[in-house]
């Protein structure tokens, strides 16, 4: 069994990614297993056990297991164009557990690691129009409390606002502070933080702790998005 403590990750971990990008077949996988489970699978299955204590107390519906948190890096090459056998990147997200397409319409965490990096984020992903649009019905309705409280626990923290946008715009009276929040399909937030000391050290899974524990309102603010239209 992998040790359970998570120690950071190493240079090892991103140069495994970086050369699984151009060796991407089962020959070069099958020698390089013990790399890969050593330097990225058992590391972040131990990231998942460290930070969920902390995602309890956020939620405690959320899925906690490592196995159904992390994605997997065999690609299943059936539907898609990408016949590559392996991805180049993993993901570990955190989010409750539902059926089918249901869980595009509720909020969830994620960390993305990559050969260049780690990205943190939350967000709806692929939600229904219905829930984007209590998402901005709830913006409008205390817009200064949103503001507030998203600039600080969001913006302040280098996160930025993602999703694809509508092409017209949707009318609304909002200040320009909100466009980027209400004009998207769906909308999620991130930041990038590139190779290097940071993702080395076993306070790394305390950032991660700390960013997504402060973004917990707005975490609640989305789920409440979805579940009013259940």
């Amino acid at each position: 069994m992998a040790d359970m403590a998570f120690n950071g990750f190493t240079p090892q971990t991103f140069e495994f990614l970086r050369n699984l990008k151009t060796n991407n077949y089962k020959e070069w996988f099958d020698e390089n297993k013990h790399i890969y489970e050593k330097e990225l699978l058992n590391p972040l299955k131990a990231l998942v056990t460290t930070l969920s204590p902390a995602m309890y107390n956020i939620d405690t519906t959320f899925e906690l297991r490592p196995h159904r948190c992390l994605s997997r890096i065999y690609r299943d090459t059936r539907f898609s164009k990408n016949k590559d056998p392996y991805k180049d990147y993993m993901w570990m997200a955190f989010q409750i557990p539902v059926s089918n397409e249901i869980w595009k319409d509720y909020p969830g965490y994620f960390m993305e690691i990559s050969a260049s990096g780690c990205t943190l984020g939350l967000g709806l992903f692929q939600p229904k129009r219905k829930v984007m649009d209590t998402f901005r019905d709830e913006i409008s309705y205390d817009a200064e409390e949103f503001q507030r409280i998203t600039q600080s626990c969001v913006l302040d923290r280098d996160y930025t606002i993602q999703g694809e946008e509508y092409k017209r715009l949707i009318p609304n009276s909002l200040p320009e502070y909100f466009q980027p929040w209400i004009q998207r399909k769906g909308i999620w937030v991130s930041k990038t933080i590139p190779e290097g000391k940071e993702l080395y050290s076993a306070d790394f899974a305390n950032q991660i702790q700390d960013d997504f524990a402060t973004m917990k309102w707005l975490y609640s603010f989305m789920k409440e998005c979805a579940l009013t239209e259940k």
